[in-house]
C-alpha cells in the first residue's frame, strides 16, 4: 500500500495507507456511525464531495456487488477506515472494496485512527481536507486545500442528477437483492420525482407503496408538472435526498415554490425537505457536524413512538418554520426537526431516511403516508 497524506484545515497532518484511487482530492470530512452497508454508503449520491469516516472499525469484510448500489457510481470523495479487510467472504460479493474503489477513482485510507477523527470532528465540526498519495509536503497541501473551493460553494447536485427523465419499476418486493419475491402492489397513483441525487432505494420503496415512477432531473420545469396534475398524468411531486449546501440551489427553489403555490401533494426526503423549507421563506442552518449513522432515535410527535432511523445530513431546517408547519418527527440526540406537515398544503418531509439502506426498517410506513395523503 502506498502512503496517504492528509492535511485538515485545522492545521492537522497526519499519513496513513492507501488501499483505493492514488491521486490527489479535496472534500469535507464527516463521521458516519453505521456498523454495516459501507457499499450504500459510498455509492449514496448524497455524499459527493466528502470524506467518510467510518467508526466501525472492520470494513471490507464482505466486498461489493452490484446489486447493493444506491446509484450508478460512487460519490464520496472517499473513505477513512482502521483497519481494511483484502480478504472478502460473501457469497453475493463480486469483488474487493478496493477494486471498487479504483474503478470509481474515490480514495481508500486505512491503518489510521479513526476514534481519533471521529473525536475531532465531534469536537471542532465537518471541515474541508485534502488527501493525496502524490504529495506529503505540508506547505503544498494546505496551498491546495486553500485554492480549493469549499463543499457549500459547489452545486453537485448539477453532477449527481439524472440527464434525462427515466420510469422507475424496481420494487423493494421483486428486487434481486432481496430474500422476497412477492410482486409489488398494484399501482394506484402516478408522480414525478425530482432527482436531486435520489437513492434507488427510495424509488424501491416508493414503488412497494403501490405508486408508479418517473425520475426526472433537477433542472425541472414546474409549469409543466402543474399543467401534467391538472390533466391527472401525475398525482404528486417527490423532491429527493442530494448533496451540498440547499441554499446554493436558487433556481430550483424558485421552481419548488410554483409547486407550492399550486397545491400540488408534495412529500421531500433529506434535502428535498429542506429545500422546501426554503422554499417556504424559511433558511436552513448548518449543523455543528451532521447527523450521519444508522442508529439516531427519532420521536414521532404523532403516535408518541420512538424510531430508530438512517440518516445523512449536514444542514436542517430552522425552530421558527412551526409558524407555518406542524412538526411530526423531532431528533431525540439533540431535539432539532426531523419531520414537518405544512398546514395549508398538501405536503409534508422528513429529514431522516425511511428507505433505511443502510439502516432499520421502522420508517418505512411513511411511503404508505405519501400514497395516503395522494388519495386524500
Amino acid at each position: 500500500m502506498k502512503k496517504v497524506y492528509i492535511y485538515l484545515e485545522n492545521g492537522t497532518y497526519l499519513e496513513a495507507k492507501s488501499f483505493g484511487a492514488e491521486t490527489t482530492l479535496v472534500g469535507e470530512i464527516v463521521f458516519n456511525t453505521s456498523l454495516s452497508g459501507y457499499q450504500e454508503i459510498m455509492s449514496d449520491p448524497s455524499y459527493a464531495g466528502q470524506f467518510v469516516t467510518f467508526t466501525m472499525p472492520e470494513i471490507g469484510n464482505v466486498g461489493v456487488n452490484a446489486q447493493d448500489m444506491e446509484s450508478s457510481s460512487a460519490h464520496a470523495k472517499g473513505m477513512f477506515v482502521r483497519k481494511y479487510q483484502k480478504r472478502y467472504s460473501s457469497f453475493r460479493a463480486e469483488e474487493s472494496l478496493a477494486d471498487f474503489l479504483l474503478k470509481h477513482n474515490v480514495m481508500g485510507i486505512c491503518d489510521i485512527d479513526t476514534r481519533y477523527l471521529t473525536k475531532m470532528i465531534r469536537a471542532e465540526g465537518a471541515m474541508m481536507m485534502v488527501a493525496s498519495t502524490e504529495i506529503s509536503d505540508i506547505a503544498e497541501l494546505k496551498k491546495i486545500l486553500s485554492d480549493s473551493p469549499r463543499i457549500e460553494d459547489v452545486n453537485y447536485i448539477e453532477q449527481v442528477s439524472t440527464k434525462e427523465a427515466y420510469k422507475h419499476t424496481t420494487s423493494t418486493y421483486n428486487d434481486k437483492a432481496g430474500f422476497e419475491y412477492e410482486e409489488a402492489p398494484t399501482s394506484q397513483a402516478n408522480i414525478a420525482v425530482i432527482d436531486f441525487g435520489v437513492k434507488r432505494n427510495i424509488l424501491n420503496e416508493i414503488v412497494s407503496a403501490g405508486i408508479s415512477v418517473e425520475v426526472i432531473p433537477n433542472d425541472f420545469n414546474a409549469d409543466d408538472l402543474i399543467t401534467q396534475y391538472k390533466e391527472k398524468s401525475i398525482d404528486g411531486v417527490f423532491l429527493s435526498n442530494g448533496p451540498g449546501d440547499p441554499l446554493v440551489l436558487k433556481k430550483e427553489q424558485a421552481q419548488i415554490k410554483k409547486l407550492i403555490d399550486a397545491k400540488i401533494p408534495m412529500f421531500g426526503i433529506c434535502l428535498g425537505h429542506q429545500l422546501l423549507s426554503i422554499s417556504h421563506g424559511y433558511d436552513t442552518f448548518k449543523l455543528k457536524f451532521g447527523h450521519h449513522g444508522g442508529n439516531h432515535p427519532v420521536k414521532n410527535t404523532q403516535t408518541g413512538l420512538v424510531e430508530i432511523t438512517a440518516q445523512n445530513h449536514n444542514y436542517n431546517v430552522p425552530d421558527n418554520i412551526t409558524d407555518i408547519a406542524t412538526v411530526t418527527h423531532t431528533n431525540l440526540f439533540d431535539d432539532t426537526i426531523e419531520g414537518l406537515s405544512y398546514n395549508d398544503s398538501p405536503i409534508f418531509s422528513v429529514q431522516h431516511h425511511p428507505e433505511s439502506s443502510p439502516g432499520p426498517k421502522e420508517s418505512r410506513y411513511i411511503f404508505n403516508e405519501f400514497l395516503s395523503l395522494i388519495k386524500r
